[in-house]
């Protein structure tokens, strides 16, 4: 395929678009609840570790989906990912104990840590490169309204039939979600059957040096992520909001209004600016919040963050894709996402420790998440030099030529 013509959006797109739909939907349904029922259990004092150990098995993950996808295929990890999320959501109501729910949270990152990594490397190989964040828009509009019914349905679903009810369905998204990417046609040539050795990784396999910019600007913008997925519910009902997943579905909301257009404006413009302006925008929201007193400022504060990160995403994984090398797109890829879920990750368990189930300490995290993402535009504006990523291109190359 010539990718520098043609129409994206084939019958392929469309199911990808779908899958990620019902995968996010599936993982995101849950997070509002999880909370309460890990306090039921008996582990109010391991909120932080909901998010923390999810993202931690994700980002331990990602050297291992980032080779499999450049071997043996972006589908066979994508289902994979999926699969898990099936699995895990489906072992949630046989557990009775904190130990056991934690080890289950760290395993369900799998699912996350396999899906996007293959769906990024495939979107990439199917669009033509001149409209790759609009592509990475796209899909991400998909993932984005799955992650904004979730919370939604999920509450609903625990509030009318119970928490068990709702891992139950959340279950049947999931094997939905696998059932359209088995009839997907594979992307990547010269594809390797999978073999125990191939989960061997080696040091030069699990970071892709010419993607540092991306991976430096993913871990700043979604610390605070991080610290929304950890303090949110509580802080929502401290509010006063009865539906803890409300936030959730107004910030997604308003990142589904701005997808397209920046993914547009990103391949226009270029990604730099696009991720100054968002980083930016991301530090307002997190002051909003820390200045919230009322549930409508709170979901203001929402409405904002929703902007910026649907301004960053489509910029970043394309940048992501721009820096990388073809033969090496799993491994770029995956880079950028173990940054993204240490950023989650630390973000979330830095937030509760700070937070330590104290209404008070509400403001002072928020505060520190907004001095975090500024972060980001300090570096993309003093520090970042496109020079060094075509100096490190042009050198690994030459390597290669020579080995």
């Amino acid at each position: 395929m010539d990718q520098s013509k043609g129409n994206m959006y084939t019958m392929q797109f469309w199911l990808l678009c779908f899958s990620n739909l019902l995968f996010s939907a599936s993982f995101n349904m849950m997070i509002p609840e999880l909370p309460a029922y890990l306090t039921s259990l008996g582990g109010a004092e391991y909120k932080g570790y909901i998010i923390g150990l999810f993202t931690l098995m994700a980002g331990l993950s990602r050297p291992f989906s980032g080779k499999l996808t450049d071997t043996i295929g972006r589908v066979p990890v994508m289902v994979f990912g999926s699969v898990v999320c099936v699995i895990c959501s489906l072992l949630y109501p046989m557990i009775s104990s904190v130990g056991a729910f934690l080890l289950l949270r760290f395993f369900h990152g799998f699912s996350t840590g396999f899906k996007p990594t293959g769906t990024s490397a495939y979107v990439a190989d199917l669009v033509p490169f001149n409209r790759r964040a609009e592509a990475m828009g796209m899909v991400g509009l998909f993932s984005t309204i799955g992650l904004s019914l979730g919370p939604s349905i999920g509450g609903s679903i625990a509030n009318a039939w119970g928490i068990m009810t709702m891992f139950q369905v959340s279950a049947v998204f999931a094997l939905l979600s696998v059932v359209i990417l088995i009839g997907m046609k594979e992307t990547l040539h010269n594809r390797q059957s999978f073999r125990p050795a191939l989960l061997k990784v080696t040091r030069q396999e699990i970071f892709e040096p010419l993607v540092m910019a991306p991976v430096v600007i993913t871990f700043l913008t979604y610390f605070s992520y991080g610290a929304l997925l950890t303090i949110i519910p509580d802080f929502s009902a401290h509010l006063g909001l009865q539906n803890k997943g409300l936030f959730f579905t107004f910030f997604t909301a308003s990142s589904i209004g701005i997808r397209l257009l920046a993914g547009k404006a990103s391949d226009k413009y270029g990604r730099v600016p696009l991720l100054k302006i968002s980083a930016t925008l991301m530090a307002i929201s997190m002051l909003m919040i820390a200045w919230a007193t009322t549930p409508a400022l709170l979901l203001g504060g929402a409405l904002v963050y929703g902007v910026a990160l649907g301004i960053n995403s489509p910029a970043v994984t394309a940048w992501t894709i721009d820096l990388g090398l073809p033969e090496h797109r799993g491994r770029a890829l995956g880079s950028m996402y173990i940054a993204l879920e240490a950023g989650i990750g630390l973000g979330a368990f830095f937030s509760a420790h700070w937070y330590n189930n104290d209404p008070s300490h509400f403001a002072r995290v928020f505060y520190i998440m907004a001095i975090v993402t500024i972060l980001a535009t300090v570096y993309l504006m003093f520090i970042y030099r496109n020079k060094y990523v075509r100096y490190m291109r042009k050198s690994i190359r030459a390597y290669a030529s020579r080995h």
